[in-house]
């Protein structure tokens, strides 16, 4: 197979300059003022939380405030983390409403009746558990509807008494493999829960990047700029890239750089994934 007939381009890993969001900024939906806030931050998408931002004699009240806001059309994509399904009839087909993200998903059917329930809804499944993560790859095609799917590792770590963040390397790589088999794009990190710790966060989004991921959820607005500089190739990856590329295209088949690295047609694809997400940083 040739580099130009490889049919693993960015568009395959579901990257496009236009359509990759890299933050995903968190906002309870108990107060309204705060998602209102969190739309005007420059995160690519805001999801709007019924569940566990949220106190138990808040939840109807969050319910409610969302919906409002999402009777009509907003500026950024928003998503809602459902508590419960009866939260979904009052989200459903609303003009503002981009996405459900359904939590604590363990099989399949957790996401079958969801999509019954909100039809021509993207869903987005939480693994939070052992067994959702067993089933990531059941539940990343249990739908049309699923358009993602991520760790909650907060619970995951209880779950699985995990001690060390090493401990949940597993786990990720497990997901970012199920959700490229069923043809998703790669999944977002979960949260880091420091807001203060910069570094910390810069340095756990090198790793998850390492490891696949692609962008990253944030709890505070002051994290965005980090996840965003942690996930754009660097200019020294930019230009690997280009030079992969145009040596592609003055060869049909595989071939030697200069400095004797090889590249076949997976490398090639590699570096339009770079390529693509660097035009969406310009």
């Amino acid at each position: 197979m040739t580099a130009h007939a490889h049919p693993h381009g960015a568009e395959s890993f579901g990257i496009t300059p236009e359509t990759t969001p890299l933050t995903w900024l968190y906002a309870p939906g108990d107060h309204p003022d705060v998602v209102r806030k969190a739309l005007s931050c420059g995160a690519d998408i805001v999801i709007v939380d019924l569940e566990d931002a949220v106190p138990p004699d808040r939840k109807q009240y969050a319910l409610e405030a969302t919906a409002e806001l999402l009777t009509s059309p907003q500026a950024v994509p928003v998503h809602v983390r459902i508590h419960a399904e009866q939260d979904i009839p009052a989200l459903a087909g609303l003009p503002g409403l981009s996405a459900l993200r359904i939590p604590k998903v363990t099989h399949a059917t957790d996401i079958r009746r969801p999509a019954a329930l909100a039809p021509g809804t993207g869903l987005y499944a939480l693994l939070e558990s052992a067994s959702g993560v067993e089933h990531a790859y059941a539940i990343a095609t249990a739908d049309p509807a699923v358009r993602g799917i991520a760790l909650g590792e907060a619970d995951l770590r209880a779950d699985l008494g995990v001690r060390d963040d090493r401990g949940l390397d597993w786990p990720r790589s497990r997901i970012v493999v199920a959700a490229r088999a069923a043809g998703l794009a790669p999944p977002p990190q979960s949260v880091y829960p420091d807001i203060r710790d910069l570094d910390g966060l810069a340095e756990s989004c090198a790793h998850g990047r390492a490891v696949g991921f692609l962008g990253r959820a944030a709890i505070h607005p002051r994290q965005l700029p980090v996840i965003e500089r942690a996930y754009l190739p660097s200019q020294e990856e930019v230009e690997e890239a280009e030079e992969i590329v145009q040596a592609a295209e003055t060869d049909a088949g595989a071939l030697a750089l200069p400095d004797g690295r090889f590249v076949d047609a997976a490398v090639v694809a590699t570096a339009h994934r770079t390529l693509c997400l660097a035009r969406r940083g310009a």
